[in-house]
């Protein structure tokens, strides 16, 4: 692991003293648990171009042929692996760190990119799902959830039972508003935060890699664990280098010795 002690100790006296730390989390997380990531080497999107930007279009002009392909497993093997190594992934120790650190009472919220639900099954509970979450389906109206086999044996399209709106996953495709209601509760979260873990994350993705920066602006801290330097790292006020399932661990293991 390629941290100082001293930045270790820095980083846990910010936590400790912070009245509301919120984390920042990336694909990099996730990578450590064997899901691959959509861009850089061997993502994706790297390998198979990135989807179709109207994604969101597709679906509302024809969510009945969405729903078919969705159910269709030999429409797009390579998708289909894809889902398969997110289904056999496990949360990895840098998981297990945040599950920590929310039940010790330092962290109040989790805002997360990743949509594997590792971060529920590690024991976390404060989650803010910003791309939305595998595992659910959810109304695109007014936004109720549901476990992805709610529905399961009824004709599509799926309409909501309270509404009457279209349900989808509630993972958000490419071209699809962020739900306003998860939108409002991230920025609510980064405005009352004093200092934000940003961990995982390539910092080049918005709204999200805003929120270190809002942080920052309002005279809060941020503290950056990752692997390698990011376009955040020259304004991080601790930085953390090494992977997550590590840096993470170690810093929990700091916040048990200041909390005595």
């Amino acid at each position: 692991m390629e941290n100082s002690e001293r930045a270790l100790d820095e980083a846990a006296q910010l936590l400790v003293e912070s009245r509301h730390v919120v984390a920042l989390v990336g694909a990099g997380l996730s990578a450590e648990s064997g899901v691959p990531t959509f861009r850089g080497p061997g993502g994706l999107w790297t390998k198979l171009g990135e989807p179709s930007m109207n994604g969101y279009q597709e679906f509302l002009g024809d969510p009945v042929r969405w729903w078919r392909d969705q159910q269709d497993q030999q429409a797009d093997p390579d998708r289909t692996e894809f889902r398969e190594a997110i289904e056999r992934a496990e949360p990895n120790p840098g998981h297990y760190a945040l599950a920590a650190l929310e039940r010790m009472g330092i962290l109040k919220m989790t805002i997360t990119q990743n949509v594997d639900d590792l971060h529920a099954r590690a024991g976390q509970e404060m989650l803010a799902e910003i791309h939305g979450n595998r595992t659910k389906l959810r109304c695109i109206s007014c936004e109720s959830r549901w476990p992805r086999d709610h529905f399961e044996g009824q004709d599509y399209p799926i309409y909501c039972p309270e509404c009457r709106g279209l349900v989808k996953s509630d993972t958000v495709m490419f071209g699809e508003p962020i739900p306003r209601g998860m939108l409002d509760l991230c920025f609510s979260q980064t405005e009352m935060c004093d200092c934000m873990i940003v961990c995982g994350t390539s910092a080049t993705v918005y709204p999200a890699a805003s929120f270190p920066q809002t942080v920052r602006e309002r005279g809060g801290a941020f503290i950056e664990a990752n692997p390698n330097p990011t376009p955040l790292s020259p304004i991080a006020n601790v930085v953390l280098r090494g992977q997550n399932g590590q840096v993470l661990p170690a810093l929990v293991e700091r916040v048990k010795v200041l909390k005595g």
